[in-house]
Formats: C-alpha cells, structure tokens, sequence
C-alpha cells in the first residue's frame, strides 16, 4: 500500500463520543501507510472520546468541525461506526450536509459498521449495495438501499464509489479495499 495515496487527503467524520476506537484507527493508519494524510473532523472542537465496544478507549484531538469541511480539500470520507457515534452524527446538519455534497461531487467513501446511519441520513444510499452491521440492514432497505451480507461491498452504481464493510473483523479487507478504491478515484478526478 506504501505511497498509493501520496499527496491525497482523507477526512475521517466523526461524533465527539462513541466511534469505534479500532474502525477509526485501522482505516486511519491505513491511509497514512498509503502516503495520504488523514484528518479528523468532529461537530465539536476539542477531542473524540474513543470506544472499545462500551469501554472507554483513547482520545483523539479533532483537527477540523464539521461547519468548517469544504469538499475541495479532500480526496476521500471514512465514517467509522460505533453505536454511539453515527446516531449523534446523524443529527448534526453539517455532518449530514457534508456526506451528500461528497457523493454528489462524485467523491469516494468508505463506510463501516453503524456508519451507513449517516448515509441513511444524507439519503444517498437509494438503489445503491451495501453492508453494515446485520442490525442496520432494514434501516438500509427501509431507505432503497440494497443490503448485502459480505465482509467488503464496493458499489459504483452511484455517483461515487463507497465502499462498505460490517464489523471490525472485516477491517483488513476494509482497509485494503478503501485504500485501492481511493487510488484510483484520484486518477480520474
């Protein structure tokens, strides 16, 4: 993976409290093995409050909030899950704001666990494959999504590729997948 991702910047969305520690740093370590730079962005200023399932984990400082995101300065999205963190997410009209502008620009995104709530949210998963935790998947239907039980779903169906993925156990595939999948949005953009 090494320099695939040279010069590119991922911006990481997040809620202040709840992501899944290890949905957040894999993707995140990913990224900056690739050569890209990760940021983090957050509706609060301050740090994210991390997750171990419901343990408490790290805090990680928020480089960006979300009122502040402007698409043209990032190359791709990871929402990591956690239950916490997208159902607070998906209540701030800037984050929300944010993820549909970035599909409709045509940008890649990548998605894990209870991520897609936000997606829900930005309505920009209609008649598009996905996964996601199994528990999500009449939320995914119930908005015209497609739900798919696999470790990744890439779908090019829409104006952008997304890539997807269920648990933590699918990180290294997930990681794998967002780090090609990106590489390869920025040569046709």
């Amino acid at each position: 993976m090494a320099e695939q991702l040279s010069g590119a910047t991922v911006v990481f969305v997040t809620a202040n409290e709840g992501v899944e520690q290890v949905e957040l740093t894999g993707p995140w370590n990913a990224v900056k093995e690739a050569g890209g730079r990760p940021v983090l962005a957050a509706p609060k200023q301050g740090t994210v409050q991390a997750f171990n399932h419901l343990d408490k984990g790290d805090v990680f400082d928020v480089d960006i909030t979300t009122d502040q995101l402007d698409i043209a300065a990032y190359d791709g999205i990871v929402l990591p899950g956690g239950v916490a963190n997208p159902d607070q997410l998906r209540l701030d009209h800037a984050a929300v704001a944010f993820v549909r502008s970035f599909f409709e620009a045509g940008r890649p995104a990548a998605v894990i666990c209870h991520g897609p709530w936000t997606l829900i949210e930005a309505d920009v998963i209609r008649g598009r494959s996905l996964t996601s935790w199994p528990s999500l998947q009449t939320d995914i239907r119930n908005a015209g999504g497609i739900w798919q039980d696999e470790e990744v779903v890439v779908c090019n169906s829409g104006p952008n590729t997304m890539i997807t993925s269920r648990k933590p156990d699918d990180l290294p595939a997930f990681c794998s997948t967002l780090v090609d999948a990106f590489s390869k949005a920025r040569v046709r953009t």
